[in-house]
């Protein structure tokens, strides 16, 4: 699960909000509105100045949903640090989530400004839920793509996770990274949760512990059937030779086989050349060559092009923070996953689209769904009520209904990495590019279009503002002011950037 919020020392659910979501369900409360809400959680950018999102997090973000709940000391706690009215505070004490989210499943490519997530419920619950959906679906959906740009970039070869030690969330890091398709991780509580094979080589300390290297690679290969043996720790040119000598006399003695060796530092690229050459003049040109320390896909991509000779690569700090690459500009570390209110249902039945006026950030109201072409040519972001685009198929799914999880909705991990796998050799190769410069096309129907403009003349009507106001609430000067900031030539596709 990763985010377990099963109670416990220092489990708190009904406290997984920022200070201001309890202010504002107060502020609710005392108003007396809290009709029926939508809100959308959605990213505004994909990371890592890629072309797409790999959706995960899901189980964890509806785990948090129905366990949310105020213990009595919980409840203690919020009157010390705010005034609130005690009658407040008895309603928080059975407060439940009662509402429906839909939801694209965990493996799901998406793409920038697509609903993630689509919560609806009375709105002191869903904006109770704000901060634990975003935190869930932000953090495992930066890694699970970090996990597929790293593993498209190694080509087939096989990539490991090792992020433990520098991990912004272990669990999360090693869920998200087999989703994205690592091969394997080293965390043995994530393999024991998760049913995932654990690897591993051997520390220098190892190597460092005996007096000679020589004394070092017979330990090991004494102790184990198969055993990977660490080439960098002084010299992996002169190393090799010593391996190779080890693994004939202990194969001979024992039966015990040298799997594999890992260099972690040095010239990579020249080092990985000379290992092969010596193994493959010894006989032993099934041992592979692991490399590890400190890489990304960029790096990774720098090292086949250079012509290492590498069969499997180790990948942590990358992974375990979803780093950027400074050398080339990227950024990296969050997702920015927002969550925006985009339709409201008075206590007397009205409805009313909500949308945020700021330019580029300006949202888009209305209940939605989303369909993608068969063949990956477009998505289509639309009104829930249009009927849906013939032959498309549709990307959000209902996930729970009225507080409760629909069965069916949380597959197993296996399933979800299946799926993910799926859609990652379904999406276009333009798209998986490392650096993308032409999104994929997303395109928002004209009857959202329409009732984005009607809000936003509502909007500005009500505050007094004129035409001109609203053109510049959307950031757009053009003469298809109504359709979307920044419209691309297409006129709906690609670059439109909601709030």
């Amino acid at each position: 699960m990763g985010m377990s919020l099963r109670r416990g020392p220092g489990v708190h659910p009904g406290l997984f909000t920022d200070m201001y979501h309890p202010d504002a369900a107060y502020v609710s409360w005392v108003t007396g509105r809290n009709g029926a809400t939508t809100f959308d959680l959605y990213a505004r950018t994909a990371p890592f100045d890629g072309g797409y999102l790999l959706v995960a997090g899901l189980e964890a973000a509806l785990e948090f949903v129905e366990a949310f709940h105020y213990e009595p000391d919980e409840l203690a706690f919020l009157a010390r640090i705010r005034d609130y009215d005690a009658a407040f505070l008895d309603e928080l004490a059975t407060l439940r989530f009662t509402g429906d989210i839909h939801a694209a499943p965990e493996g799901s490519v998406a793409f920038p400004n697509e609903p993630l997530l689509r919560v609806t419920a009375p709105f002191r619950e869903a904006v109770l839920m704000e901060a634990g959906l975003l935190q869930a679906i932000n953090l495992a959906t930066l890694i699970a793509t970090k996990a597929a740009r790293i593993v498209h970039a190694a080509q087939s070869r096989r990539v490991s996770e090792f992020a433990f030690r520098r991990a912004q969330n272990p669990l999360v890091v090693a869920r998200s990274s087999s989703i994205g398709g690592a091969s394997s991780t080293s965390l043995l509580a994530a393999a024991f949760e998760y049913r995932l094979l654990a690897t591993g080589t051997v520390p220098h300390a190892l190597i460092q512990l005996y007096p000679s290297e020589e004394e070092a690679f017979l330990a090991v290969a004494q102790s184990f059937n198969r055993y990977t043996l660490l080439l960098d720790t002084y010299n992996p040119r002169r190393a090799i030779h010593t391996a190779i000598a080890v693994a004939q006399r202990i194969g001979d003695e024992l039966g015990h086989t040298l799997a594999a060796v890992r260099l972690d530092s040095g010239d990579i690229v020249a080092d990985s050349q000379y290992v092969r050459a010596q193994l493959a003049q010894a006989g032993m040109g099934s041992v592979r060559i692991l490399a590890s320390g400190d890489l990304d896909e960029f790096e990774i991509v720098d090292l086949l092009a250079a012509g290492a000779e590498i069969d499997a690569f180790g990948v942590g700090t990358a992974l375990g923070v979803g780093a950027g690459n400074v050398a080339r500009g990227v950024n990296g570390a969050t997702l920015g996953g927002v969550y925006k209110e985009v339709w409201y249902v008075d206590e007397d039945g009205s409805e009313h689209p909500k949308l945020k006026l700021a330019a580029e950030k300006t949202t888009w109201p209305g209940r939605k769904a989303v369909y993608r072409h068969p063949q990956w040519e477009e998505d289509v972001v639309q009104l829930e009520s249009e009927p849906a685009p013939a032959g498309y198929q549709r990307v959000l799914r209902p996930v729970m209904r009225q507080g409760r999880i629909i069965p069916g909705s949380l597959p197993p991990l296996s399933e979800i990495w299946e799926l993910a796998q799926a859609n990652l050799r379904a999406l276009p190769d333009r798209y998986q590019a490392l650096q993308v410069s032409d999104p994929y096309p997303v395109r928002f129907s004209e009857a959202l279009r329409a009732l984005r403009m009607q809000a936003i003349r509502e909007v500005t009507a009500r505050a007094g503002d004129d035409a001109d106001g609203a053109t510049q609430a959307t950031g757009d000067t053009s003469a298809n002011a109504n359709l979307a900031p920044n419209p691309s030539p297409a006129g709906d596709r690609g670059s439109v950037q909601p709030g």
